[in-house]
């Protein structure tokens, strides 16, 4: 495959984008090795501004080392957005396939549970459950995943409703192959780089969920995230600044990276948008 020298994922934004995710995954893999250890523990004086010796993002007001927290926040905060993905993905492409390809009834009750799921507010149904439950991860990542399946659902249908009318489908029946074969097999893998690029928009918004969640004392306790951190250095900000701010700096360089590097996919998945074709 030949890509033109205007390819969309090849431009400044989405290059900013994969060098900003490619930072990030150094430090979620490596968390361990750059700073070993419990990043709760005490390790120095406390209130120490950035840039001190040792100690590049400063200190808390315990004496704890928020560049450690950042570092082990990364992993956190991730590895939650991701495992929301991962369900809702799952869940969602399977339900859209459904509702796209079979139709009728399968499709009307489908699409009415998705829209029972959009109409509640999405952010208070999180904190509910969370609030409800006990604050453990693997909570968080169901109740985010609640809210977060219904626009893959909505994807894949709309996809698959268009694919299932062309010829090479129907040759497919003809053929004598399962419906679900047809489904899952031959339908399925087209609307995959429809569902990558959702995919990408829901981690940017799985992190800012998750982010408020931990801001605001519902997140996991067990493991340190930069919504806490956010939310722990609110009170002393007028003192304390970056407390808040290097955690806030961090949620939004991420969100901003997956977006940038989603519009890259889109556009580069549809050529009719970014005026050119692939060969």
């Amino acid at each position: 495959m030949i890509f033109r020298h205007d390819n969309p994922l090849l431009r400044p934004p989405a290059l900013l984008g994969f060098l900003i995710l490619a930072a990030l995954l150094v430090l979620v893999l490596f968390a361990d090795v750059f700073y070993p250890g419990d990043p709760w523990r005490m390790v120095a004086r406390p209130n120490l501004p950035p840039l001190s010796p040792g100690f590049p993002a400063g200190t808390d007001m315990l004496g704890r080392d928020l560049a450690a927290g950042l570092v082990h926040g990364s992993r956190a905060t991730l590895t939650v957005a991701i495992s929301v993905v991962a369900f809702a993905v799952t869940v969602g492409a399977a339900l859209g396939l459904l509702a796209g390809y079979f139709g009728r009834l399968v499709d009307e009750s489908i699409i009415r549970l998705t829209e029972f799921f959009q109409t509640i507010p999405g952010f208070l149904l999180t904190i509910m459950i969370v609030a409800i439950l006990s604050p453990k991860r693997w909570t968080v990542v169901f109740a985010i995943a609640l809210i977060s399946w219904p626009p893959i659902v909505r994807i894949v249908r709309a996809e698959v409703l268009s694919i299932r009318r062309l010829d090479w489908v129907r040759a497919a029946r003809v053929g004598g192959l399962s419906h679900l074969r047809i489904a899952f097999y031959h339908v399925l893998p087209n609307v995959i780089p429809q569902v990558v690029v959702q995919a990408s928009l829901l981690i940017a918004g799985a992190v800012m969920i998750e982010s408020g969640i931990s801001f605001l004392g519902l997140g996991n306790r067990e493991s340190i995230s930069w919504g806490f951190l956010l939310g722990s250095g609110r009170t002393s900000f007028s003192v304390n600044w970056w407390l808040s701010t290097l955690p806030g700096l961090a949620i939004f360089l991420t969100v901003l990276a997956f977006n940038l590097v989603g519009d890259g996919l889109e556009r580069w998945l549809d050529p009719k948008r970014s005026g050119r074709s692939r060969s």
